[in-house]
């Protein structure tokens, strides 16, 4: 049975990692989905490193919500290097769903934005696990998840 880590933040405005374990068990039923939540955006590498480490995860969701400050920023930024850093280490796929809160100018669309990227994102992770050749197919199409493909050149 494959094992996949989601890993969220108390400090998202959002409960994303319902949204996106919602959303696996929806694609694929023979999974064990491993939830852990943290209180950051910088928790999210330890924590998904230990998710891989420990829990023997196959792939691990990190999701959060950045603020709009430039601190938030910054704060994401370095969680961000950190997740890529937890990646090389373990060789495994961390897939970071980032939501920033000046995304959208109103409380109702950034909910519909963090719902709809964790989701996208859930079912890019079983693509990556289950039908990785779909991703041949859609090579340079300029998907988006969370917000309308850019589509191709």
């Amino acid at each position: 049975m494959l094992k996949i880590g989601v890993c969220e933040t108390t400090f998202a405005r959002f409960e994303m990692g319902a949204a996106a374990i919602d959303e696996l068990k929806k694609y694929a039923s023979d999974i064990k989905i491993i939830h852990s939540v943290v209180p950051g955006v910088k928790d999210l590498p330890v924590a998904s490193k230990k998710l891989i480490e420990e829990e023997d995860c196959e792939i691990v969701m990190a999701l959060g919500m950045p603020g709009p400050m430039e601190k938030d920023k910054m704060c994401a930024h370095e969680a961000s290097t950190g997740l890529i850093r937890a990646q090389l280490m373990t060789n495994k796929h961390i897939l970071e769903v980032f939501v920033h809160e000046d995304e959208e100018d109103n409380e109702k669309d950034l909910k519909i934005l963090a719902e709809t990227r964790a989701r996208e994102h859930a079912q890019n992770l079983i693509k990556m696990m289950f039908k990785p050749k779909q991703f041949s197919k859609e090579a340079g199409k300029g998907k988006r998840e969370g917000k309308p493909d850019a589509g191709p050149l």
